[in-house]
């Protein structure tokens, strides 16, 4: 029986049919309103009365809570599947406009509901999370409650989060539109293209060196020629945060994103000390690609470069089965996920004009579906991104059961299910290859993405912290902004390249996101985090699969730290477990090294 041959276009009309000209939709928001409003009135009306009483009005809040929260995400991923595959899609960008009011309103009123818990009395508090009917809940519920009580009042707040759809979120969303419009010139077989943005980053994996320099010439014009904007964008939606910040009484940046990611600052910063501690191994894996290259030293458009001239190529279809099979030999669960995601079309993958750039899963809860976008030209590196957002399919897959306030993980283990399955597919792809010259295009592949999270993120990190205390004082010109980008990629890179992106604070799209402040170390975290899970796995074989389950259950009811010693036995404000994860990345470069000696 011959193989399901599988679609690259993924199926949305499963969900709202017409896209963003959907009846079915429009009646979808207008429901969510209704819903809003009614959620609102329920709150406004309550008044705690510190007694037994206020667990049962919490138990059908937090229903009124999962209900509106599945509809409301359920339009908003919809709608950014919608952008993501046409970035001409005007009406889609309205749509967005109006799920973002949808979204303040819902956090206005949930502001609201988190301010009446800090009246409650922490005796009857007590007693309420310890009930049968909400102790699977406590942790959220608290953590709701503690976070409200740092912050200003619920009328303040209401304000925040008015004022914050035109003059903060409206912020992210130009910058999607800026980025919509930019086209990197491309000449192919003696005829000029305009390529995507995303269309022009694939060409940066390209081997021909004249063809990655070409193209990050016109890259760098392209985004320079929209800089000012592009500041202006981010130095307004940097001053709207850093306000509401200030206004809270909240001096430390990280504050949030540290809250945000149930994470010590202890953690962040022992992390980033044994990440700088062994980096001379990774500057050594630059020096010798360079060398390969026959080059002095690598530039910032030869990171992706692959090694030697034999790239391997896989047909959509060959990746996904490569995908399904190697998945199969970790479990069973997570192989028969991807399986159905391939058949099921949930994947948009199709390498043509009009999409955005990189890629991303998001989950839509009222269907228990995801939808994965990017955009596949047949890499390694293509290969290991799809296998990567499927691993955070399969997390939002194995939380199945798990009630919708336990469900909202952070960002930073997030990433634990995607470099997860990311890992399990480049080792096979390593340990598959045919003969030693492809055994190092692949190796090379992996280590490049250890570079990415350990040297890459590093710079985007270094960038903002430094960015956000300048920014203080007040706007920041482009110079400045290319200034601060420079010193923080030197530092990274360990001066171990040739030529920089100094506008590369300008073409990443995380430094623009509005709903996650400092999208950057959630990403190191998540990887390194996941190698010490996949070095358990691989100890203890195929029967892991449970265990790795009950772990991404927990993700989203405690803190990383608790987390880590309840499923690993592990300490993350202590050194050993981060030496550890990153000594699997080591191994990489040590057989890179020893393979690539003399050649």
């Amino acid at each position: 029986m011959a193989a399901v041959t599988y679609s690259d276009v993924w199926n949305l009309d499963v969900f709202f049919k017409g896209g963003s000209d959907s009846p079915e939709l429009q009646n979808h928001l207008k429901e969510t309103e209704e819903l809003i409003n009614l959620f609102q009135t329920k709150i406004n009306n309550w008044t705690p009365s510190n007694s037994a009483q206020d667990s049962e009005f919490l138990q059908e809040v937090l229903r009124d809570f999962e209900k509106t929260g599945k509809k409301l995400r359920q339009a908003g991923a919809f709608i950014g599947c919608l952008l993501a595959q046409n970035t001409e899609d005007k009406k889609a960008y309205a749509l967005d406009s109006q799920v973002t009011g949808l979204s303040a309103a819902f956090q206005t009123v949930l502001g609201a509901f988190h301010n009446l818990l800090t009246s409650i009395d922490d005796k009857v508090w007590d007693n309420i999370i310890s009930l049968a009917s909400l102790k699977e809940l406590g942790f959220i519920l608290s953590e709701w409650r503690e976070r409200a009580k740092e912050k200003l009042s619920k009328e303040e707040e209401a304000l925040i989060n008015a004022l914050g759809v035109d003059g903060y979120h409206s912020w992210g969303q130009l910058y999607d539109l800026i980025v919509s419009k930019i086209k990197v010139p491309f000449t192919e077989n003696g005829e000029e293209k305009q390529l995507s943005v995303g269309q022009a980053f694939n060409k940066f994996s390209n081997p021909d060196r004249e063809i990655r320099q070409a193209v990050f010439e016109n890259w760098e014009k392209a985004w320079g020629d929209q800089a000012d904007l592009l500041a202006k964008t981010l130095n307004h939606l940097s001053g709207f945060r850093l306000n509401v910040y200030k206004k809270r009484g909240w001096d430390e940046v990280l504050k949030e994103p540290l809250s945000i990611n149930r994470m010590k600052k202890e953690t962040l910063d022992t992390m980033w000390a044994v990440i700088t501690e062994n980096k001379e191994k990774l500057v050594k894996y630059l020096e010798r690609k360079a060398q390969l290259l026959g080059l002095e030293k690598l530039s910032w458009f030869d990171l992706d470069a692959p090694y030697g001239t034999t790239e391997s190529k896989l047909s959509y279809q060959e990746g996904a089965q490569f995908i399904e099979e190697n998945f199969a030999k970790f479990g069973e669960k997570l192989s028969a996920f991807a399986k159905m995601a391939f058949e099921e079309q949930w994947i948009e993958a199709a390498d043509r004009p009009g999409k955005a750039p990189g890629g991303f899963c998001t989950y839509l809860p009222e269907s228990e579906q995801s939808r994965i976008f990017m955009t596949y030209s047949g890499t390694p590196s293509n290969v290991s991104t799809l296998a990567h957002e499927l691993g955070h399919g399969f997390h939002t897959y194995a939380m199945r059961g798990v009630p919708h306030i336990n469900r909202l993980y952070a960002m930073n283990v997030a990433e634990t299910a995607s470099t997860f399955a990311e890992m399990i597919v480049a080792d096979a792809s390593v340990k598959s290859a045919k003969n030693e010259e492809e055994k190092l295009v692949l190796l090379d592949d992996k280590i490049q993405r250890t570079v990415a999270l350990l040297m890459n993120i590093h710079a985007r990190f270094l960038f903002e912290t430094r960015f956000y205390e300048e920014r203080k004082q007040g706007p920041i010109s482009v110079e400045r902004l290319n200034e601060v980008m420079l010193e923080a990629q030197r530092e990274a890179y360990c001066d171990a390249l040739e030529e920089y992106h100094p506008l590369f604070w300008a073409s990443k799209l995380h430094f623009f996101i509005t709903g996650v402040p400092f999208y950057n170390f959630p990403y190191t975290f998540g990887y390194l985090f996941s190698l010490g899970i996949y070095a358990q796995a691989l100890a203890e074989g195929k029967g892991y699969e449970e265990k790795y389950i009950a772990l991404l259950r927990d993700t989203a009811s405690m803190t990383v730290e608790d987390l880590a010693a309840k499923h690993l036995q592990v300490n993350l404000t202590e050194k050993d477990f981060w030496e550890k994860a990153v000594g699997i990345c080591l191994e990489d470069i040590d057989e890179f090294l020893e393979l690539t000696e003399g050649k």
